[in-house]
């Protein structure tokens, strides 16, 4: 029997240090609680984040590796570059949240089931209308064909899914968010746990303790709370191509 910490619905306990979470499943921290807007804040402030399926209560972990961008050394490979040079596709922030995260939510890859549950919507559409939640979107003509979305603390920003509804997509938005926090000075963007094709982007893992070192200083610091209008405007995907290091087909 798996034996962690109950949050309580409304309470303002603290979480478990990061430390006691499980190896197996790894990361669980703890279940319970809410989705209210400052106990989010608070979870991301410390390297956890909420994942659960329809039917379970809310489920918190804080994973070890984690898996994470640089924005300062992200991975192009040369068969993207050369097609991002001719990409006309418009890049754009906060225009439609909601349809970015309906669009992470829809069933993929012949599974009917997604952890995005109406919950985690009406909660990280809360994030966003009070400035903390962003979605970075990639639009044709009229059409939202990407995007990726997440919340930003202090200057770390966590990455939380991204999706395509046309091929490369999902990686030309998060290859412009890349682009925009370098620019900014952000550092970091958490890509939660391993998977092979954001490896192919440049990510990496990191120990825990040292992602936690890491985010200790980003998240104190000022941040950009509020829409992120106009952060992109200027931006077209050809530099993309020209801002990253192109590496191997």
């Amino acid at each position: 029997m798996i034996r962690i910490p109950i949050l309580r619905v409304g309470g303002d306990e603290a979480f478990p240090a990061v430390e006691t979470a499980l190896r197996e499943p790894n990361g669980l921290l703890a279940a319970g609680g809410d989705l209210r807007p400052a106990r989010l804040l608070r979870a991301y402030a410390q390297g956890i984040f909420p994942w659960f399926s329809p039917g379970e209560p809310v489920l918190w972990w804080s994973p070890d590796p984690r898996m994470v961008f640089a924005t300062q050394a992200m991975h192009v490979p040369r068969r993207l570059a050369r097609w991002l040079r001719s990409c006309d596709w418009q890049l754009v922030a906060d225009r439609d949240f909601a349809a970015v995260m309906r669009e992470c939510a829809a069933p993929r890859d012949g599974h009917s089931g997604t952890w995005i549950t109406p919950a985690m919507l009406g909660a990280y559409e809360q994030l966003h209308a009070l400035g903390h939640a962003h979605s970075v979107e990639v639009y044709a003509g009229n059409t939202l064909v990407g995007g990726i979305y997440g919340v930003a603390v202090g200057r770390m920003f966590y990455g939380e899914s991204m999706f395509s509804r046309a091929s490369g997509a999902s990686k030309v938005a998060l290859l412009a968010l890349a682009w925009r926090l370098r620019e900014w000075g952000w550092p970091l963007i958490d890509a939660q746990v391993s998977s092979g094709h954001l490896q192919t982007l440049g990510a990496q893992e990191l120990p825990r303790p040292e992602f936690c070192e890491r985010i200790a200083g980003l998240v104190s610091q000022p941040g950009r709370i509020g829409p992120w209008h106009g952060a992109f405007d200027a931006l077209r995907p050809a530099q993309l191509a020209q801002t990253a290091a192109a590496g191997t087909p």
